[in-house]
């Protein structure tokens, strides 16, 4: 069973993988570049990734799904706390700038770019229901720990962006449709959903970009870094994967959280990395190395989870 599972699994990956390859390619051949990558970001998260959440609550209610979305909430939180404390632990560096970095990237998943593509290949909208849930757990997290761990104090906290982010506002809209009787339109729903059909695609480039930027292999001697990645691909992903299934999570609902806490480290670590002037070099190391392993490490931890019964 595991083994149909990781050919399933790997199948969807090396899709992702092509689609890399080709925003690979794009920026070596100057068709993506670094002035356009931050506007192609901008639509991913504030038009594309809100059209597949609202699309995917948008759908009858029913009581098992709801009994399921409380569950992946939990989840997500569990996993960002287990992900903090983990971090803290064993993530240490004299240059508090490289420390931040690397602990962000442990923290926080791809859960948006990378994990939603593939929990709709293999799960279909119900994955993607739960995989949203998990993202507006993510934003909660993102716009509280994660901007006072890159900014420190004088980032401040601002409850404005806590509410007022693209997934919680998504999330928000979509559960509206989920429970109560109302739908858009289909003149209205028909763009979501073509709007939401790019969430697949435009990520993979915008990695295979992310992947074109590194510029030395003598980054590959870092030992801190791999002890990053270690922890975000493979040592935390395995411990929360086991623990969600001592709480009885199974099935669809078990893959769809598990594919979303075994993504490499978020795009936005890089964005976060920049803004707050820490070690960027290193954001994109982090983010290119740890995408480019996890197309070997999800098809295994992922078709582990799906053997499970």
């Amino acid at each position: 069973m595991i083994f149909v599972s990781l050919f399933s699994v790997g199948e969807q990956v090396l899709i992702l993988f092509i689609l890399i390859a080709v925003g690979f390619v794009c920026s070596k051949t100057k068709l993506i570049t670094a002035e356009s990558v931050p506007g192609i970001n901008n639509f991913i998260l504030y038009i594309v990734t809100p059209c597949v959440i609202i699309e995917s609550f948008h759908r009858e209610f029913q009581a098992e799904m709801f009994s399921g979305l409380g569950l992946a909430a939990l989840a997500g939180a569990l996993a960002h706390i287990l992900n903090i404390v983990a971090a803290h632990l064993f993530l240490h560096d004299e240059d508090k700038s490289r420390e931040t970095v690397l602990r962000f990237g442990t923290v926080f998943s791809n859960c948006g770019f990378m994990a939603l593509p593939l929990q709709n290949a293999l799960l279909g909208s119900v994955g993607v229901f739960y995989g949203a849930t998990f993202i507006a757990v993510f934003n909660l997290f993102n716009w509280t720990y994660g901007i006072f761990l890159m900014g420190g104090k004088e980032a401040g906290f601002s409850p404005r962006k806590l509410v007022l982010n693209p997934g919680v506002i998504s999330l928000c809209v979509g559960l509206f449709f989920f429970l109560t009787p109302f739908s858009l339109p289909g003149i209205i729903f028909i763009p979501v959903k073509n709007l939401a059909a790019l969430n697949t695609p435009l990520p993979m480039v915008i990695i295979g970009y992310y992947l074109s930027c590194l510029v030395s292999l003598k980054v590959l001697c870092d030992r801190k870094l791999w002890g990053a990645i270690l922890l975000r691909l493979i040592a935390l992903p395995a411990v929360e994967m086991a623990l969600f299934y001592l709480l009885s999570f199974r099935e669809t609902l078990l893959v769809s959280v598990v594919i979303s806490t075994c993504a490499p480290p978020a795009a936005n670590a890089l964005v976060f990395a920049s803004k707050f002037k820490r070690d960027t070099e290193l954001a994109v190391t982090l983010v290119s190395v740890a995408t480019a392993l996890s197309i070997i490490t999800m098809p295994l931890i992922v078709a582990l989870s799906m053997s499970l019964k």
